[in-house]
C-alpha cells in the first residue's frame, strides 16, 4: 500500500503520539504478532487527530518494521513480540510516583538512602541471633535438607506449626489445606495464575498496595479501585463495582491494612462476604502483618471458612526479608491443581528457607521478639504522629498497631513534588497516588514509623513541602 506522508512539520508530535500508542499496545500485549492494527479512521478518532497524521505514523511504522500493510486489507503487527513492559501498562508516571522505581531505590542497600517511603523494617529491628541460631541448627540437618529438591507442599512440620498459628487467628486449615511459598507476592501470583484469563476484573481497595496493582498488569486483567474506609471497603460502592464489572477476584488486606493502617470491621466483613457469595466473587486475603496485632482483628477466611476466601502471608516483615517464605491456605479441592501450577511455575518447594523459618518459630525467641517490636512500633508511631504534626502533616487515622501511617500532606501540597524534592536529598518517600487505582490520593502520603528516626528526614520533608509550596 503506497501511503501519502503528512507534510507540516508542526504534525510531528501528533504523529509521534499515535507511533508511540502503537508501541505501547505491542508492549503491553495488547497487540500481539500478526494482529490486525485499527483502521486509519477508527484510530484517528481514538487518538483525536487527523486521518493523515495516523496515516504518516503507520508510514513511519512500516519504515522500522514494527509493523506491515495487507493490500486491501489493512495494518499488522511485525515485529517479533517485545518483552514485557509492566511500565508500558497504565498510565505514565514520573519517577517521583512511579512504585517501580520507588521500591528500585528502596531495594538498593548500597545507596545510603534514607528509607521512611519503603514497607520494611531496619535490619536492627529484626531477629538476626534467632536467625543465627536457625541457621546453625539447619546446617547440621541431614544432607538431603540441605541439597535436595523439597516437596511441593512444602516441609510438613512447618504446615503443621502454621496450621496451629492460623487457628489462633481463627482460620481453621489443616496443614494438607496449606501450601508453602517463596512469599507472599509469590503466592498472589501463584493464585492469579490459577484463577484469572486476561481481560478479567480484579478488584482492590483504594489506596492499597502499590505491588498489587504491578502484578496485576503483568496478568493483563483489568483493575478496579473500591474507596477504603477506616473500617474497610465502602461496601455501597462494592456491591457497585460487583454489579457494573462483574470481577472475578478481590484483593485485600484485613488486619492492619496497607497502607492506611485500618482494621475490617465484623460488620463490614459480613456485608462484604454476602456480596461475593451472590457474586461468586472469589476472595484473596493477604495476612501479612498479622503478627504486628496488638488486638485480633476479624478474617475473612475465618467467617468464611476457606470456602470463597483464601488466606496468604509470609514472614518478610517479622522474621527476615532474605529467607523467602510464605504460605497460601486454600480450600482442599484446590491443592493439587496449586500443587501442579507451582512444579510448572516453580517446580519445588524452598525446603533450605522453609526449614530456617521453621527452627526460628519454635524458638521461643521469636515470640519475644515480636513482643518487643510491638512495643516499639507504638512508641514510633506515637514520636512519627507528633513531629509530622508539626509539618503540618496529618494521619487519616491513628492506627493502633503496625508499622504504617497514611497521612495528609498541607493542603494544596503535591505529594509527587516532595516526593520528587526529597529524591535529590537522598531520602526515599512514598506518595499517595501510587498506591491510588484511581490516582485520587494526590496529596497523601505513606510513611513507615520504624524507619523515621533519622532526624535529616524531617529536616528534608520539610523542606520539600516548602518548595512543592512555592510552586504551586
Amino acid at each position: 500500500m503506497n501511503l501519502i506522508p503528512s507534510k507540516t512539520h508542526d504534525n510531528a508530535p501528533r504523529i509521534n503520539s499515535v507511533m508511540a500508542e502503537v508501541r505501547k499496545r505491542i508492549s503491553a500485549r495488547i497487540l500481539a504478532p500478526g494482529s490486525k492494527l485499527p483502521s486509519v479512521r477508527a484510530f484517528a478518532k481514538t487518538m483525536l487527530v487527523s486521518t493523515s497524521t495516523v496515516v504518516e505514523a503507520y508510514e513511519r511504522l512500516m519504515a522500522e518494521g514494527t509493523i506491515h500493510s495487507r493490500p486491501g486489507s489493512g495494518f499488522y503487527v511485525a515485529a517479533a513480540l517485545a518483552p514485557l513492559s509492566l511500565a508500558e501498562i497504565g498510565p505514565k508516571l514520573d519517577h517521583a510516583v512511579d512504585p517501580f522505581w520507588v521500591s528500585r531505590l528502596a531495594l538498593d542497600g548500597q545507596s545510603g538512602m534514607i528509607k521512611p517511603g519503603c514497607g520494611w523494617m531496619p535490619p536492627s529491628w529484626m531477629p538476626e541471633e534467632a536467625i543465627r541460631r536457625a541457621m546453625r541448627s539447619v546446617a547440621r540437618a541431614d544432607t538431603d535438607l540441605l541439597t535436595d529438591y523439597g516437596t511441593p507442599l512444602g516441609l510438613l512440620p512447618l504446615r503443621k506449626l502454621l496450621s496451629r498459628r492460623l487457628s489462633e487467628n481463627g482460620v481453621h486449615a489443616a496443614p494438607e489445606h496449606i501450601m508453602l511459598m517463596d512469599s507472599g507476592t509469590h503466592a498472589i501470583d501463584l493464585l492469579c495464575r490459577f484463577l484469572l484469563e486476561p481481560g478479567q476484573t480484579v478488584l482492590v481497595d483504594d489506596p492499597c498496595y502499590f505491588n498489587f496493582h504491578a502484578l496485576l498488569r503483568a496478568h493483563r486483567v483489568k483493575i478496579i479501585g473500591v474507596p477504603y474506609t477506616p473500617s474497610g471497603p465502602d461496601v455501597a460502592l462494592f456491591e457497585e463495582a460487583l454489579n457494573e464489572h462483574k470481577p472475578r477476584l478481590y484483593i485485600t488486606n484485613s488486619a492492619i491494612h496497607n497502607p492506611t493502617g485500618a482494621v475490617l470491621s465484623p460488620v463490614t466483613a459480613h456485608r462484604v462476604l454476602m456480596l461475593a457469595e451472590r457474586a461468586g466473587l472469589t476472595i484473596i486475603e493477604d495476612d501479612i502483618f498479622a503478627d504486628f496485632e496488638n488486638q485480633k482483628a476479624p478474617r475473612l477466611a475465618a467467617f468464611d471458612g476457606l470456602s470463597r476466601v483464601v488466606q496468604i502471608g509470609s514472614f518478610s516483615k517479622t522474621l527476615s526479608a532474605s529467607i523467602r517464605c510464605g504460605y497460601i491456605a486454600v480450600p482442599q479441592p484446590w491443592i493439587e491443581p496449586l500443587t501442579d501450577m507451582k512444579i510448572a511455575t516453580s517446580f519445588s518447594g524452598n525446603q533450605l528457607c522453609e526449614a530456617v523459618v521453621l527452627a526460628a518459630l519454635k524458638d521461643g525467641s521469636y515470640r519475644r521478639h515480636i513482643e518487643t517490636v510491638k512495643v516499639r512500633l507504638s512508641r514510633a508511631r506515637v514520636e512519627t504522629t507528633s513531629r509530622l504534626r508539626a509539618l503540618g502533616i496529618t494521619p487519616w487515622i491513628e492506627p493502633q498497631a503496625g508499622i504504617f501511617l497514611w497521612c495528609i500532606l498541607p493542603e494544596g501540597v503535591d505529594a509527587a513534588k516532595v516526593a520528587r524534592h526529597a529524591l535529590l536529598k537522598h531520602v526515599v518517600l512514598a506518595p499517595g497516588n501510587i498506591f491510588s487505582q484511581s490516582y485520587a490520593a494526590l496529596t497523601h502520603m505513606r510513611f513507615n514509623v520504624s524507619q523515621c528516626d533519622d532526624p535529616k528526614m524531617m529536616e528534608v520533608l520539610s523542606e520539600a513541602i516548602d518548595t512543592a509550596r512555592s510552586i504551586l
